[in-house]
């Protein structure tokens, strides 16, 4: 889950952050059209929550990389899954110069091959860095040093690292391009991770990260727990050389990359659609083995509504879409320019099985670009990802972000979910069909303590998050994919009683005029959206 570096949350939204309030939050499960109503309550008994926690218990233990064996598997599941349930399936494949590398072992030992193990896969999971190189048989052995931060020039002044392992606690990327490209070492430990994972009350914590592939500079680096750390900085402190060991076992899979493809086809409109999307890459339960498992539930539960007779078959074309994050959805977008301009809407499902209680990721919808992406409000708070500059030609109003949200509350409502929205950040594949004049938003838990890290495991995992996710996105999609004219009266009503709770929102904390005008001009464009998605002036 996203790609794109995170920036400092804002200071006037960090405390309604924390307090976990969103007063923007109008009751729209209450003017849900009744056609999203009658959905909504076909899909509801379709979903199979447990067939979508089965298939994250399959994909979560693998470390998935486009073109490994690992994101293949994790393809083939979920396209077993699939056609096990009557849907049709097919791949499209990305030519691609990425590498596919594969961790087969990994193992970092103070002192010598017989030496205390201090990092390794077995006990850590992910803690060697993408693009690796294998060591030789037997592994190397090579001196340990310090040099602090280890990311600038200054660092290393005094120091030959020539040949050895570089500890530090700066971005192992950077480390490594000062260590390895710049002086020769033989590879990296970087200690750096985020605060949000608590490693002073983690200590077996570590953030997974990459190294540049440079097929002339084969080299390692690992990522350091907060106890691997310690062990390693208390040996240095000992005095006397220092001496680590080092076997890594990897593969690189120079293939291309495959995308997992099904629809429900439409049957009076199929040109037009409603895209999907849940990347498979990542070695997290939640990050996103849970998008996937969602996902596939979603694409099942419509299937069997339909098949069932509880709904008829959408006048639209329903694509639902597995693959490498960003890729998978710039390469649909690019494979043909005609087809998407009939894409109504799209959602991304990322990160959508968390157990809250443990990770404290709250379920979110990342709403389309609207003015709270411009204008950061105490109302709307951003996640811990962060508000990034956005291109104001983006924000164009909509009826999914209202849409979506009442579907959601009205879940909420029967279950007691807790549902919140956040302003578009960006990062994952909603923004690459909302470059492409798509409306299109982001179903996610944030801030996740466990985000990124060999803790992300299956017991982070909520079968009721994986429901009610599948449950709102499934309805969502199958809403837009049959409006037609009859929706065009209550999909209003619901954006007027939308736009009026923003409006008493707005007045409320004293938005400033620019702010008002932004939100009038933006209901405009979302009430106009309407009759492009209904034919109905």
């Amino acid at each position: 889950m996203r790609f794109l570096p995170p920036v400092l949350l804002m200071a006037a939204t960090a405390g309604l952050a924390a307090q976990n309030v969103a007063p923007h939050l109008p009751p729209l499960d209450r003017t849900l059209p009744p056609r999203a109503e009658a959905i909504y309550r076909a899909v509801v008994p379709s979903v199979d929550r447990d067939a979508a926690l089965q298939l994250v218990t399959q994909i979560a233990p693998l470390w998935r990389i486009a073109g490994n064996p690992a994101f293949d598997q994790s393809l083939t599941w979920i396209e077993q899954r699939l056609t096990a349930a009557g849907l049709e399936t097919r791949y499209d494949t990305i030519p691609s110069n990425s590498q596919g590398w594969e961790m087969r072992d990994a193992v970092l030992r103070l002192d010598g091959p017989d030496g205390t193990i201090v990092l390794s896969k077995a006990q850590d999971r992910v803690p060697l860095a993408i693009n690796s190189w294998p060591t030789p048989a037997g592994g190397t052995t090579a001196r340990l040093i310090d040099v602090g931060d280890g990311t600038a020039a200054s660092h290393y002044q005094g120091r030959d690292v020539k040949g050895a392992v570089v500890l530090a606690d700066g971005a192992i990327a950077a480390v490594w391009t000062q260590a390895v490209k710049a002086r020769g070492a033989a590879g990296v430990i970087s200690t750096d991770i985020a605060g949000y994972t608590r490693p002073a009350e983690t200590p077996d914590v570590l953030q997974w990260g990459g190294i540049p592939y440079v097929a002339e500079t084969p080299s390692f680096g690992f990522k350091a727990t907060p106890r691997a750390t310690r062990a390693l900085r208390a040996r240095l402190a000992a005095g006397g050389e220092v001496r680590v060991h080092v076997h890594a076992d990897t593969v690189f899979h120079r293939r291309p990359v495959r995308t997992l493809i099904a629809e429900i086809p439409g049957a009076t409109r199929p040109a037009e659609r409603v895209v999907l999307v849940a990347h498979v890459q990542e070695p997290g339960a939640n990050d996103n083995a849970s998008g996937c498992g969602s996902l596939a539930a979603a694409a099942i539960a419509l299937h069997r509504a339909i098949s069932s007779g509880a709904v008829p078959r959408p006048a639209r074309t329903i694509t639902f879409l597995w693959g490498d994050e960003i890729r998978v959805s710039d390469a649909w977008i690019a494979a043909d320019a005609a087809r998407v301009k009939d894409v109504v809407a799209m959602m991304s499902l990322d990160m959508t099985g968390e157990d809250t209680a443990k990770t404290g990721g709250t379920f979110l919808i990342e709403k389309g670009p609207d003015p709270t992406a411009i204008w950061a409000r105490p109302s709307d708070p951003h996640s811990e990802w962060g508000a990034s500059e956005v291109d104001r030609a983006l924000v164009k109003g909509t009826f999914l972000n209202d849409l979506h949200l009442a579907v959601a509350l009205r879940h909420a409502r029967d279950t007691g979910w807790v549902v919140r929205t956040n302003p578009y950040e960006g990062g994952s594949d909603h923004t690459s069909f909302t470059k492409a004049g798509v409306p299109a938003l982001l179903n996610w838990h944030f801030t996740d303590r466990y985000y990124h890290t060999n803790l992300d495991t299956l017991d982070k995992v909520s079968v009721a998050s994986l429901g009610h996710v599948a449950t709102a996105v499934a309805t969502t999609a199958m809403f837009l994919a049959a409006a037609d004219g009859s929706d065009a009266a209550p999909l209003r009503a619901l954006l007027q009683s939308a736009r009026q709770a923003r409006a008493d929102t707005e007045r409320r904390t004293a938005a400033p005029t620019e702010v008002l005008d932004a939100w009038h001009r933006w209901y405009d464009e979302a009430l106009a959206s309407v009759s492009r998605l209904t034919g109905q002036p």
